[in-house]
């Protein structure tokens, strides 16, 4: 039952529900964007050498987790896109500069990762 305000049941059934949307949207995203794969694919070999790299917890943190938001904001763009799919595969310049902006914010994220990778791990070569 919603409490007073219209919001759904906080708990444990809650979080288990919204676990099973979370795992729908990383299956959905796996089945139908080629992307997602590959970033997958790269964090899963990155990780492990991430972790081993990094010396310090925080430098692991940064190493792993700027990959992390890479795979996250990829998410969000594919949802952008699904959503501006659905309403017709014409061209439209409101979508085209949506699809497009999202597109930006997954290469600004891949451009976090070269920078923390390169701030970190270069000064080790000198």
């Amino acid at each position: 039952m919603a409490d007073g305000i219209g919001h759904m049941p906080r708990g444990p059934a809650r979080i288990l529900k919204a676990a099973k949307w979370s795992w729908q949207g990383l299956c959905a995203a796996w089945m139908h964007e080629s992307s997602f794969r590959l970033e997958v694919c790269l964090f899963v070999v990155l990780a492990p050498l991430a972790l081993w790299l990094g010396q310090t917890p925080v430098e692991r943190a940064l190493l792993v987790g700027s990959m992390l938001l890479v795979i996250a904001m990829e998410l969000a763009n594919s949802a952008i896109e699904a959503v501006i799919e659905r309403y017709g595969p014409e061209y439209h310049v409101l979508a085209g500069r949506a699809k497009d902006m999202g597109s930006a914010a997954v290469f600004v994220l891949m451009m976090n990762v070269l920078l923390c990778w390169g701030l970190i791990l270069v000064p080790r070569l000198f």
